[in-house]
């Protein structure tokens, strides 16, 4: 049971010297935070000192010692008072040697929801598994959403675990938490602007995940420094001159890429160092925006510029508010060098961040950044969290959002949406809005139609063409790159495929039941759920259409009194076109709960039987298909199946025709004469046999019904130029 402090804990007296390390981190925090709260500053000190006490970590050192560092970091960054003191507290919660409720008594309500959005963010494990993660890191989300500081104490505290991370003697632990940091922390301070503490968390991580790799490539750094490392002082003053030559006052300065990110490079564009041009890359800072387009000028008017190398980050920044020029010049003495030109407030964001932001709200004395275009991907995040079915599926489509770089595309109305590289129409239209996506049909793309599977690139301007019933085709998930797309999609036809596979199911039963005399409807399901383990009489009828439950098992648990005899191979259905003893497929789509089998391609008109398929619905063949056969010693997979005779428009089919034409000219344009002329439409043609001769093409049509393909089919022999035409079986 935890100890409340003493008196003494919480007041000290003026004369009593404070303690070395509460004095060094108090110096750190005032140093950069003079108007910081000192009393609560002090109680927060000395309560997680006492409530640690006994603990130590796996260094040796005294566990307190942990959120000290962590407080310390949090000052670093110039962070308020109540993020200083969670960093102190963070771990009290989660390591139970204080309650929640004791700490918003006693540090107040603000303090008490930082602590326990950092404790539940501590209870993540990426590879751990179930619900319980998912459920966690929805927490976490909706409570980063809300404060952005529950982050960066998380990170801070990611960032000391990782700096004393060789302590742990457990290497299958130390790689699990290098591969963590590595996939889901980095990426996050990416997201946020937070450079610095990103680039330390990568090479940490590296060093852990590659550690001969990144050895390598510090041996490598440390012969190009000694080799040439006169040259970057040598580039940077000469920039400087050339700058002052054109009226900037400018700071310039070099440096060395961190090897990770050189590493990642190698990785990327499959080449070794030395044909890495970029390794030492040159900062420009100026007074305001207009001297960085000026200074921008000044070095490509002294340099040669390398084609396809400038960004510009300023007019279009990115997601994390980073912003900036970038350019890549021919520069002193011939060597290439990669230039970044910003003002000092976009250098202050670009190495804090967001931390950097919530500093000058603070110091404007504004509330704190809690919305805004910048933290739109942390509420996509949220939505992404909320339409996953499971945690793998979440963690998938996060780390789908936090690892790309951007393209930058425009909506009619000049506003720019930023998406990762390889998005499509499909991408932008969940960006702009999920009802946006959920009803996208098509995309205009600078003006014109193109496919939805387009990959959009910088500049390009989509218009999003919408239907007004919601109907994502579950085909965009193939090249949807974006988490939210990705899940919405998965959303949709997961409940579609499942509110259809009930549909069929009730339709099943109903037929079951009628065949013996009794009436079906959901009330009667309600005595037994429990006996087949579902709650809703719709999950039942679900497990029916996908053929997990057979009909006879329900109709035997509702009218026990019955005596259902098993059926024999000879009583196959009679695929009646329009009786009532057919199940009609009647508004179920095509690929869910019912799937046209391949064999025979069914269409509109032809008459069909179902088989059902255990977790995949029911397949749908014509009455005289071959692989019937298959299924003749298991009589009670097969269902008699209808068209809706009522539909007054029928959904487009794929109808399949085998041609054998004339290799004579004109003979393919005569093909695709006759199947415009009949109103079908070539989705596919193969040719499958040529000789001197003839040509045997596959073609595949869309067409309403049997009878147009029919219809085609019949035109087709009429023609001189075809010799033998048959509709396909296979």
């Amino acid at each position: 049971m935890a100890v409340s402090p003493s008196a003494a804990a919480t007041e000290r007296h003026p004369c009593t010297p404070a303690p070395p390390q509460y004095a060094e981190l108090a110096q750190r925090v005032f140093a950069v935070t003079p108007d910081a709260d000192g009393e609560t500053l002090f109680r927060a000190y000395e309560f997680t000192t006492i409530r640690h006490q006994g603990q130590r970590r796996a260094s040796g050192d005294p566990y307190a010692s942990h959120p000290i560092e962590v407080a310390g970091i949090l000052a670093d960054l110039r962070l308020d008072t109540a993020s200083i003191v969670t960093g102190l507290l963070h771990d009290t919660v989660e390591d139970g040697v204080a309650a929640q409720g004791e700490i918003e008594t006693m540090f107040g309500a603000e303090i008490g929801h930082l602590v326990d959005g950092v404790t539940k963010l501590g209870k993540i494990q990426l590879q751990s598994r179930g619900r319980r993660q998912a459920e966690n890191f929805q927490k976490f989300l909706l409570a980063m959403s809300k404060d952005i500081r529950v982050l960066l104490v998380k990170l801070a505290d990611r960032l000391h675990n990782m700096r004393t991370l060789r302590f742990l003697d457990d290497a299958g632990k130390r790689l699990r938490i290098a591969r963590e940091t590595m996939e889901i922390y980095a990426p996050l301070a990416e997201r946020i602007g937070m450079r610095r503490l990103r680039d330390e968390l990568e090479d940490l991580a590296f060093g852990e995940i590659h550690p001969e790799e990144r050895k390598s490539l510090l041996k490598r750094l440390q012969f190009l420094s000694e080799k040439e490392g006169a040259l970057v002082p040598e580039i940077a003053g000469e920039l400087r001159r050339t700058l002052i030559e054109a009226g900037i006052d400018a700071e310039v300065d070099g440096r060395t890429k961190q090897p990770y990110s050189i590493w990642r490079k190698m990785e990327k564009k499959h080449v070794p160092f030395e044909q890495i041009a970029d390794v030492i890359a040159f900062r420009v800072l100026v007074a305001d925006t207009a001297e960085c387009y000026r200074a921008l000028g000044a070095v490509h008017g002294a340099y040669p510029m390398i084609p396809g190398r400038f960004k510009d980050y300023i007019s279009t920044p990115k997601p994390n508010e980073y912003r900036s020029l970038h350019t890549a010049v021919i520069g002193p003495r011939q060597r290439r060098a990669e230039v970044q030109i910003r003002t000092h407030d976009m250098h202050d964001v670009a190495e804090f961040g967001v931390a950097a932001h919530w500093r000058y709200k603070q110091e404007r004395d504004e509330a704190p950044p809690q919305d805004g275009h910048r933290y739109r991907w942390l509420r996509e995040l949220t939505d992404i969290v909320e339409h996953a079915e499971d945690a793998e599926e979440v963690l998938e489509h996060t780390k789908l959002e936090m690892y790309t770089d951007r393209v930058f595309c425009f909506t009619p109305r000049g506003e720019i949406v930023s998406l990762p590289n390889g998005a499509t129409p499909v991408d932008l239209a969940y960006a702009v809005h999920s009802d946006v996506g959920d009803t996208c049909v098509g995309a205009k793309v600078n003006g014109r139609l193109a496919p939805l599977r387009t990959i959009l690139e910088n500049g390009d301007q989509v218009e999003i063409l919408r239907s007004s019933v919601p109907a994502p085709d579950p085909k965009w998930e193939s090249f949807a790159v974006t988490g939210k797309a990705r899940a919405r999609i998965r959303r949709f036809v997961r409940q579609q495929s499942e509110n259809e596979y009930a549909s069929l199911g009730r339709a099943i039963l109903e037929k079951a039941f009628r065949s013996h005399g009794r009436l079906f409807d959901d009330s009667r399901l309600e005595d037994v759920l429990d006996r087949f383990g579902h709650g809703k009489p719709g999950e039942t009828c679900a497990a029916v259409g996908r053929g997990e439950l057979a009909a006879s098992a329900v109709l035997t648990a509702v009218c026990p009194d019955l005596l259902i005899e098993a059926r024999t191979a000879s009583h196959r259905p009679a695929a009646r076109r329009g009786t009532g003893d057919a199940v009609p497929i009647k508004g179920l789509t095509p690929g869910m709960a019912v799937h046209m089998a391949e064999c025979c391609h069914p269409l509109s008109g032809d008459r069909i039987v179902g088989i059902i398929v255990e977790g995949h619905g029911v397949a749908v063949h014509t009455i005289d298909c071959h692989v019937l056969e298959s299924f003749a010693n298991a009589p009670e997979r097969w269902l008699d199946l209808s068209w809706d005779p009522d539909s007054e428009a029928s959904p487009i089919q794929v109808g399949r025709i085998v041609a054998v034409m004339s290799n004579v000219p004109g003979s393919l344009n005569a093909l695709t004469e006759v199947i415009a002329r009949a109103d079908g439409n070539i989705i596919n043609l193969q040719n499958t046999d040529r000789s001197p001769d003839f040509f045997e093409f596959v073609v595949d049509v869309e067409v309403a019904d049997v009878r147009q393909l029919t219809d085609i089919v019949t035109a087709l022999r009429a023609n001189p130029a075809f010799f033998q035409v048959e509709r396909a079986r296979g």
